[in-house]
């Protein structure tokens, strides 16, 4: 039976969308299959898309249709609310059937307010059996909730206990189960009262604040450019996303202008000013001003030709808009833009998600709901297992290629979730500016040029010690230790940072050669290999080596064997170890089949409290059936989940043939055998990407070091 949660507000404008994103993401990563259901939509339709809707149904553990998750139109329920009700049953009986549990967000009060719209809201929990989560807004008169860039004032504790108490008694009218209150957008000053406040009118519900966030409210460039009708003139679109923080009229001199500047905000200027756009241009260029989000020319006039010439010899990023009104309409339609959070927005989505971690009890609330994690893992469950983690012991791990736009998009999301710490590589200026344009939030990060003359000095003279013996000095070592790679390995090295990241612009030899000359291998390891965490629809296997070693020996194959196992149980998966063949047991022969039976010997005798069995084939190693004709008797057959291959070929080609073929997440690769952790990135990276394979290298930098044992292997390169 699928268990539902029903999230209702009392008025408009309370954010409940953060709340409700928050609430589908913890449920995605505890159960295989979670719907969304809209009771009452703006527009039933469809000519009016919903946002809320979409934004939900963007989330990567939802896997329904728009049209399916809607039950009526405002229209319907004015006609007649009964049939209106029964519509709605219906419709979200055909969602459950297909879902473990169903997110169901209600209405929006955009169509009528006040407590007849609660009282209905109400009544379809009642009517869905679905407990309710009471979100409240911690704003007076619901706070500007997005009314754009006006700051609205904050209910106190006695405010918020007087609006529970008149909408926690509509509830019980309507005969709906209250779950809990959470108040969002709360003053951030007084959250453990207003918590208290609100759990005094229900002491059995659960109650939380989530804090107001400028962000979270601010609407985007975007959104501003259609609320006053403007139209692109130029600029870098990419950067329509960033988020408005305020509004500087430049309707004066230049010399007034530029001391009213703030960050992030959008700059009216009366389009015959030229003088005054330049200014604002050169100040947003220069690092000793705030940067601003946008530009608006208004007024209709037109900006002399060869001022246009000007402005696009300057060639700049920050988006130009044009519009036809005048000051006073430009500045009132601005002001009263909604925020929307929105599928979109990274950063939005980020810190929606990032508060509701932070002040709500996530476990708390699925207890009360009763939903038990489901033994099946899917991808999704899998990287959120990966972010916890790597969070429960935070690590810092350094970013060589802080240029990249991808990078600094990860590293924000990194930041906002609290996965780890980061180092960034580049000049600070620019990557802060670049940062900024983006709207994205690195304050926390450290950002670390390589040209640093102390750092610079220091870790030339930590290379030349250790590659003395290949005639390395300190005058040859300076230049070597400002290539990115070289600089962040020698900050692992030297423990200023415990992982590296790196590749999405760099070759895997140029990210991985430093960590052979510098890291070397684990003690007891010969070689450095690497492995796949392939996540499929129900469970995460290992495949290596897929990356590294080319034609690996059987005392390669051994090593590759025995690190993947100890890679598995770093991320909580049993090692059952296939050492794979075109051969089962003793079926055939001939040198590459004898190479990985020899290795099988090897991986029994160093360690055996694994289990491993080889020369297997795939099939017999990965099918039960199979395995029951071919190895009846074996522990490993048909149940194996660390895959090893005979060499690179068939490795490369076979994960890729998986992810491709049977829509597996393919994560890595994953280097192992170092002593301390550097992994790759592929140069088509996507930010996703980039933050899994962060959160990886922070759990390697987590684990304990092996007790030491005698190397079989070694690989050219490692000493």
């Amino acid at each position: 039976m699928a268990k539902s949660i029903y999230l209702t507000s009392a008025e408009g404008n309370s954010g409940k969308s953060t709340v409700a994103l928050g609430i589908l993401d913890t449920l995605a990563h505890q159960i295989e299959r979670v719907g969304v259901f809209r009771p009452v939509a703006r527009s039933h339709d469809r000519s009016e898309r919903d946002y809320v809707l979409d934004l939900m149904l963007a989330h990567d553990g939802v896997d329904l249709e728009y049209d399916e998750c809607i039950g009526v139109g405002y229209d319907e329920v004015h006609a007649d609310p009964e049939a209106a009700l029964a519509t709605i049953v219906e419709r979200f009986k055909s969602v459950e059937r297909q879902c473990d549990a169903v997110v169901i967000v209600g209405s929006d009060y955009t169509d009528v307010s006040g407590p007849t719209e609660l009282s209905f809201n109400a009544r379809i929990a009642a009517n869905l059996g679905a407990p309710v989560v009471l979100v409240l807004g911690g704003r007076l008169s619901g706070g500007s909730g997005g009314r754009g860039l006006a700051e609205s004032g904050a209910r106190s504790p006695d405010d918020m206990r007087r609006v529970a108490e008149v909408a926690v008694a509509e509830l019980e009218h309507a005969h709906a189960q209250l779950l809990g209150i959470i108040v969002n957008r709360a003053d951030v000053e007084r959250l453990d009262a207003i918590t208290a406040a609100v759990q005094s009118v229900a002491p059995d519900a659960l109650a939380a604040s989530i804090p107001e966030d400028r962000y979270l409210i601010a609407p985007t460039v975007t959104s501003v450019m259609e609320a006053c009708d403007a139209r692109f003139v130029r600029g870098d679109e990419q950067l329509m996303g960033r988020e408005v923080l305020g509004v500087v009229v430049a309707g004066m001199s230049m010399e007034n202008v530029l001391p009213r500047l703030t960050e992030g905000a959008v700059v009216l200027i009366p389009g015959d000013r030229s003088e005054v756009l330049l200014a604002v241009l050169m100040a947003h260029a220069s690092e000793t001003f705030p940067s601003i989000a946008a530009i608006i020319l208004y007024g209709g006039f037109e900006t002399p030709a060869s001022v246009q010439t000007l402005v696009e010899g300057l060639d700049p990023a920050l988006p130009i808009l044009r519009t036809d009104y005048g000051t006073y309409d430009t500045v009132l339609r601005i002001t009263e833009t909604r925020a929307r959070l929105a599928a979109d927005s990274q950063r939005k989505y980020d810190t929606a998600l990032a508060l509701f971690e932070r002040h709500v009890d996530a476990p708390a609330l699925l207890q009360r709901l009763d939903v038990t994690r489901s033994e099946t893992i899917t991808p999704l469950m899998f990287e959120y297992g990966l972010l916890e983690r790597a969070r429960g012991d935070r690590k810092r791990i350094v970013l060589p290629e802080g240029g990249d736009d991808r990078i600094l998009r990860a590293a924000s999301t990194l930041l906002q979730r609290r996965v780890c710490d980061l180092t960034i590589l580049g000049d600070e200026g620019e990557v802060r500016a670049r940062a900024a344009e983006l709207g994205l939030d690195l304050a926390e990060a450290q950002i670390v040029s390589p040209f640093d003359e102390q750092l610079r000095q220091r870790f030339a003279e930590e290379y030349a010690r250790l590659r003395a013996h290949k005639g390395a000095t300190v005058e040859i070592a300076r230049d070597v230790v400002t290539d990115v790679s070289y600089f962040g390995t020698m900050m692992v090295h030297l423990g200023l940072a415990d992982g590296m990241v790196s590749g999405a612009a760099h070759t895997t030899a140029h990210t991985i050669r430093p960590s052979f000359e510098i890291i070397k291998t684990d003690p007891g390891v010969g070689v450095v290999s690497s492995v796949f965490l392939m996540a499929l629809a129900d469970r995460v296997l290992v495949y290596g080596d897929c990356a590294v070693i080319p034609d690996p020996t059987a005392a390669q194959l051994a090593d590759i064997a025995i690190s993947s196992a100890a890679t598995a149980q770093q991320f909580a998966i049993e090692p059952r170890i296939a050492m794979l063949s075109y051969s089962t047991g003793e079926s055939g022969s001939g040198d590459d089949v004898e190479k990985v039976r020899e290795a099988t010997r090897l991986v029994r005798e160093r360690r055996p409290d694994l289990l491993v069995e080889g020369p297997i084939q795939y099939d017999a190693a990965a099918d039960p059936g199979v395995a029951q004709t071919k190895m009846p008797d074996s522990p490993v057959a048909g149940r194996a989940t660390v895959f090893v291959f005979p060499d690179l070929n068939t490795g490369n080609n076979t994960y890729k043939a998986v992810q491709r073929s049977a829509g597996a997440v393919a994560i890595g690769p994953v280097l192992q055998g170092l002593r301390k952790p550097v992994n790759d990135l592929s140069r088509g990276a996507l930010v996703s990407d980039i933050v899994n394979t962060v959160a990886i290298t922070a759990i390697q930098a987590q684990r304990t070091p092996p007790p030491p044992t005698t190397p079989i292997s070694t690989i050219g390169g490692t000493a």
